[in-house]
């Protein structure tokens, strides 16, 4: 009942491959709670969580621990005790960053309660050691008396030595009772020391154990790092694919409407199939008309031949005619100069006559 959360999250909980010691095996199906406890009887603190029946954290936060984040949205911590290397996986970098900080603040307490545990266990080591030089030294004072006891005294009084029996066995008693405390804590601080030893050399192992487990770490972080690399390459190529995919989705969508159409010429042409055969009668009908045509346009060329040939001719004739009829005009010219120098000679006859 003392131990109460006091820092709660979700995240994929992973352990380190027991046999290879590289890879991240999944200890959950899907994200998990994880919580921080404290434990205020044993002012402890410790990670812990429950995937439905399962516990599959329970690690005891020590100062030695540390966690660290391997990328933006993973950190891994080693516990020794577990012999084993927790890893969580955060669906944001904010997240990984509050369980981050609250690790150094709960590692910090954790440093803290160490070291006043331990200074209780010197002081009260201490005491204990001072009590049992001290009480000896006050047992030998009262049982021979001091230097003022015996100036004060100088003979024997029956009073003061039953006073003295008195205190005696007082002093007595209390120092059987003392020392069966002292017996008791130096068998406790005996016990101490052998667990203070044990944990020694236990913290020794686990020091060797986690300079193996943070060479490994760091082997697998490197892989870790170049899978990354490789996975926001693939996400690239991916994000490539993906706009390939939009491009040939926008090409298919337009194929689509090409093809609609298509479908309706195609059926334009359907329709127009089926007046083909009247369409080749009308055909056959206009190439015998064209024949006929054809053979229409041979003759007339034939009698237009001819007829350029006549035309050559008659422009022949009238060429020769027009060349006679000049050479008439030129001699009737001479001949109408001859009769108009006969006439004028008949006027010259008749004016002299």
């Amino acid at each position: 009942m003392g131990e109460q959360p006091i820092f709660t999250t979700r995240a994929h909980v992973f352990q380190i491959d027991p046999t290879t010691k590289k890879n991240w095996v999944p200890a959950s199906k899907q994200a998990v709670t994880v919580s921080y406890f404290y434990d205020s009887t044993r002012n402890s603190y410790r990670i812990i969580s429950v995937d439905g029946s399962k516990v599959i954290i329970n690690s005891t936060i020590t100062p030695n621990m540390t966690f660290t984040k391997t990328s933006q949205k993973f950190g891994q911590w080693a516990d020794s005790r577990a012999n084993t290397v927790f890893g969580l996986g955060f669906s944001s970098e904010q997240q990984l960053a509050k369980f981050a900080e609250k690790f150094q603040e709960v590692k910090e307490a954790a440093k803290l309660a160490r070291d006043k545990s331990q200074e209780k266990i010197e002081t009260s080591s201490n005491h204990s050691q001072e009590s049992g030089r001290e009480t000896p030294s006050t047992q030998a004072s009262s049982i021979n008396g001091t230097d003022d006891e015996k100036a004060s005294h100088g003979g024997p009084v029956d009073a003061h030595l039953k006073g003295d029996n008195d205190r005696l066995k007082t002093s007595l008693t209390q120092g059987s009772a003392n020392t069966k405390k002292w017996e008791t804590e130096l068998q406790t601080l005996r016990e101490s020391n052998a667990r203070l030893i044990d944990a020694l050399q236990e913290s020794a192992t686990n020091v060797e154990q986690w300079k193996k487990q943070l060479e490994e770490c760091k082997d697998e972080s490197d892989q870790l790092r170049k899978k990354i690399t490789e996975l926001e390459a693939q996400c690239n190529e991916i994000n490539v694919e993906k706009e390939h995919n939009e491009q040939l989705s926008m090409k298919v969508q337009e194929l689509e409407l090409e093809l609609a159409e298509k479908e309706l010429e195609l059926e334009n042409l359907r329709k127009q199939a089926e007046i083909i055969p009247q369409l080749m009668e009308d055909c056959e009908l206009m190439t015998q008309k064209l024949q006929d045509a054809e053979l229409k346009s041979k003759d007339l060329e034939d009698r237009i031949q001819t007829l350029q040939a006549d035309l050559e001719e008659s422009q022949h004739k009238q060429g020769n005619l027009k060349m006679e009829l000049k050479t008439f005009l030129d001699v009737l010219d001479g001949k109408i100069d001859e009769l108009h120098e006969f006439r004028q000679g008949l006027s010259k006859l008749g004016i002299d006559n």
